[in-house]
């Protein structure tokens, strides 16, 4: 998608400790515009020039007018900017990689000729939602393994490294990595999560090779803005870390600390992502609600989501602040006893700002899937079908109905968020 990563430090906001530039395949250049003059007066209400004999005979006392700012309209992806300058970001749930995904990427891999394991046909059909949005941000729930193994499933992961070269393919941009699994592989395995990630050049927050990147923040530059993510997790199910820096741990005083050092080194929008709530449920819990509450209530996040309870939970604008409390599972196994394991939401929010600096929330949109197996396929079940009908007609209906109740369950629709219907957007193929 083409978007540059800015790491500073939240130490000594402002400050830049380094610049990494990660384009992913099939990056988008915004299309150009002309510039436009932003005039400070009004058509006829200009005074009217002197007459040439009566021109003043001093100036003493008068300012020299500010230049006039010029501003480039910047409308980027999405739906129409109402603003001067847009950008949006699609979000998605937990990349929660199973025994049998990896056998099915390795059949794909077989099919492909991309050997050991293909994730992307199990991801391709996030492709044209990705590519209706300037920046995608993923969710990678567990370490990586070395590419040719061993691997481990439940309860302590340690996973093919493709899944994440899979979804660089598609058109993430950054990861976050803060969750009750990051240490499930010890030290090794976070700091090899954090090299691939690197190697494919799609940025990432939430866990860190050493303490000096932990005091480093993740700025992404669209065309329009730039944008600073910023996340944790409840807890490690138990675990330690080596090192307490190593992980975000919820905290919200500390997430409003460095989101101030955000908005410090530059960032336009703030968004915070929260892995917390209670698995398998349709409501968020206590601390899900407190924490998303306390960030709102700081008026420091312009955007709030969440993952881990591997369901999809409710939207709520609070006191106008967007609230996503969970987006479910972006890949994983199925479940034979929790239908909602197997289900999802990705979800686009657009940015818009004027030429005052001032950026605000000017669209949620949301999109409901669920995986299928038979080969395992991420599969889009909203309204307009983008994938065709890739679920049983039964299921998918099942899995509508039941997304758009908890979805709006908190009154997301009263308050304008809607469903994401890509394919009957502008310039859908």
């Amino acid at each position: 998608m083409g978007a540059q990563t800015v790491q500073t430090s939240a130490a000594r906001p402002g400050t830049r400790l380094g610049t990494r530039l990660g384009t992913a395949p099939g990056a988008r250049a915004a299309a150009a515009t002309a510039a436009v003059l932003l005039s400070a007066a009004a058509a006829g209400c200009a005074p009217a020039a002197p007459a040439p004999d009566t021109a003043p005979s001093s100036t003493a006392g008068l300012e020299t007018p500010a230049p006039v700012p010029t501003v480039d309209p910047t409308p980027g992806l999405g739906p129409d900017c109402p603003a001067v300058r847009c950008f949006s970001v699609m979000v998605a749930g937990d990349l929660l990689v199973h025994p049998q995904l990896w056998d099915q990427a390795a059949a794909d891999g077989a099919a492909s000729g991309r050997l050991p394991m293909d994730f992307e046909p199990l991801l391709e059909g996030q492709r044209a939602y990705l590519g209706a949005a300037d920046l995608g941000i993923c969710h990678m729930e567990t370490p990586v393994a070395e590419a040719a193994g061993p691997y481990a499933g439940y309860p302590l992961f340690n996973v093919p490294p493709q899944i994440l070269s899979a979804a660089q393919a598609v058109g993430y941009d950054a990861c976050t990595t803060a969750s009750n699994h990051t240490v499930d592989a010890g030290t090794p395995g976070l700091n090899r999560t954090l090299a691939t990630l690197d190697g494919l050049g799609l940025a990432r927050t939430g866990s860190y090779a050493t303490e000096a990147e932990a005091a480093e923040l993740m700025i992404l530059q669209a065309a329009a803005g730039k944008v600073a993510v910023i996340e944790a997790t409840y807890g490690l199910n138990g675990m330690s870390t080596e090192f307490d820096w190593q992980v975000d741990l919820l905290d919200p005083a500390a997430m409003i600390t460095k989101a101030r050092a955000a908005r410090a080194a530059g960032a336009d929008v703030v968004i915070g992502a929260i892995h917390a709530g209670d698995e398998y449920a349709s409501v968020p819990n206590a601390q899900q609600t407190e924490t998303a509450h306390a960030l709102a209530d700081s008026g420091e996040f312009d955007f709030i989501y969440g993952h881990h309870s591997h369901s999809v939970l409710p939207i709520e604008n609070y006191n106008g602040t967007w609230i996503a409390y969970g987006l479910g599972n972006a890949v994983t196994e199925l479940s034979p006893w929790y239908d909602v394991n197997n289900e999802g939401l990705i979800l686009r929010a657009q940015f818009g700002g004027g030429g005052d600096g001032g950026w605000a929330l000017t669209d949620l949109a949301w999109a409901p899937s669920v995986i299928v197996r038979d080969p395992y396929r991420w599969c889009s079940v909203a309204a307009d079908l983008p994938q065709g009908q890739c679920a049983p007609e039964g299921r998918q209906a099942a899995v509508r109905e039941r997304t758009v109740s908890v979805v709006e369950s908190m009154g997301a629709a009263e308050a304008g968020a809607h469903e994401w219907l890509v394919s009957r957007e502008p310039g859908a193929g």
